[in-house]
């Protein structure tokens, strides 16, 4: 982690104390909302669904690694730098897990030829998700750019591939009900990998902090 020259110490606890919070608030959320779509996924047949509860279930996992480091760091008062790195490629991985299982339920599902069921408390569940997940997102992202640190960025990177999970995920279900085409909850799927292997991708090699900042420019 490079630390902001322009930060003191009690900045960087303070920073650090909000970062462990985001997360642990995550591991929470994500563990109740991959329950409840995991559920409804797998009783309305909608595999779009069944893999946005794994993706919140993967995004626990994620937390829970981040919150274990920045706790450490509070301990500590420094930073692993080893233990950082391969925190980092462990969140990273999580994305290219998510990417894997969904492309293949979504390959499954076309050939397969699946016809998922309209469901109305699917839709409530991620209509919440995308209210609270982008402002997650932001809140995290925003820490972990005044820290300089890439294993939060790369947090907030996996709570915006939720978000863009609950959008297309959404757009599949009602366009089934709109137009009966089975076939667009998979393409969804496979939207939400393209991302997945993008951002993770980018963890791996930790060029988060400077995506972050073109995207400031």
């Amino acid at each position: 982690m490079s630390q902001p020259a322009q930060l003191t110490d009690l900045e960087v606890e303070r920073l650090t104390r909000r970062g462990l919070r985001l997360a642990q608030f995550t591991v929470v959320y994500n563990v109740a909302e991959g329950a409840i779509a995991i559920t409804l996924g797998l009783m309305a047949g909608l595999v779009s669904v069944v893999g946005f509860g794994i993706d919140s279930g993967i995004e626990s996992v994620a937390a829970v690694l981040v919150g274990l480091r920045l706790a450490s760091r509070l301990r500590h008062g420094e930073a692993d730098e080893r233990m950082e790195r391969l925190t980092l490629k462990a969140v990273a991985a999580t994305f290219f897990l998510l990417a894997a299982y969904v492309t293949f339920e979504g390959i499954r599902s076309l050939v397969g030829g699946e016809t998922p069921e309209t469901s109305t408390p699917v839709i409530v569940m991620l209509m919440a998700s995308i209210i609270v997940m982008p402002v997650l997102a932001a809140m995290k992202r925003a820490v972990g750019v005044r820290l300089g640190d890439n294993l939060i960025l790369a947090d907030a990177a996996e709570t915006r591939i939720c978000v863009w999970l609950s959008v297309s995920t959404l757009a599949g279900v009602l366009l089934f009900q709109l137009t009966g085409a089975s076939w667009l909850d998979p393409v969804a799927a496979f939207i939400i990998a393209a991302f997945a292997i993008h951002e993770g991708m980018e963890a791996w090699e930790g060029e988060l902090i400077e995506g972050d900042d073109d995207d400031d420019d």
